[in-house]
């Protein structure tokens, strides 16, 4: 299996990490690999992966990240490729025109703290955490996704923000969120006020137990926040 997609994504991910230790700790939790079975197929002592993860050691170099990620797919195809295979299912045969934006998240955050960020307004009382987001242009998701495609929204984890930009009362996505087997940790509804939210989707977060967030911060500007401050 061709794997040089996800060696790319991981390395880019962590080179230009401003915390590469913590992000080479997410890529093995996201793998789902031990310190010491990386450890084991590195030849090193389980002590010097959890130095870098921690930021005890000096950022690795570029040398190392190669040798850790080819361990990771490694080990994930001795496993018969679990990890890599759901990259493939998310990507394979989507228009990726539909998401504006994905990103997996270091750490957890609390919802209420994604609110902040997003200079948001929660409609409700739920807390979450949230650990990434998919950012959705409502209108192509809605003409182009069958309902297997909706769950590759989910990226490898559902406890995420769905953002869905270019809606008018918020009925749609939500009703989509209520259908699917799985939920999103938060839903925004971007572009929206308050009063503009349908009743219905407001009924239906609240069944679900979902925060539901409405804001009219700018598209990129938003993007730009929320990379910034999950960095």
């Amino acid at each position: 299996m061709d794997t040089k997609f996800l060696a790319e994504k991981i390395s880019g991910d962590i080179v230009f990490s401003e915390h590469p230790g913590k992000t080479l700790r997410k890529w093995r939790q996201i793998f789902e690999i031990s310190q010491k079975e990386l450890a084991l197929k590195l030849n090193l002592s389980p002590s010097v992966i959890s130095d870098y993860e921690s930021d005890r050691r000096k950022s690795p170099g570029i040398a190392f990240v190669r040798k850790v990620i080819e361990a990771l797919l490694e080990i994930d195809r001795e496993k018969g490729y679990k990890t890599v295979s759901k990259y493939r299912e998310i990507l394979d045969g989507f228009r990726m025109d539909v998401i504006l934006d994905m990103m997996e998240y270091q750490m957890a955050i609390e919802s209420s703290k994604f609110v902040e960020i997003i200079n948001g307004t929660q409609l409700n009382d739920f807390e979450r955490y949230v650990n990434g987001h998919t950012i959705v242009d409502s209108i192509k998701a809605i003409l182009t996704l069958n309902s297997y495609d909706f769950y590759k929204l989910y990226g490898l984890t559902n406890e995420r923000a769905l953002v869905f930009t270019k809606v008018s009362t918020g009925r749609s996505p939500l009703v989509a969120v209520r259908v699917a087997n799985l939920k999103p940790a938060v839903v925004v509804l971007h572009g929206l006020n308050a009063n503009e939210v349908d009743k219905i989707a407001l009924k239906i977060a609240e069944i679900e137990k979902i925060p539901l967030i409405v804001t009219n911060m700018g598209l990129d500007e938003m993007i730009k926040a929320i990379r910034r401050s999950m960095r």
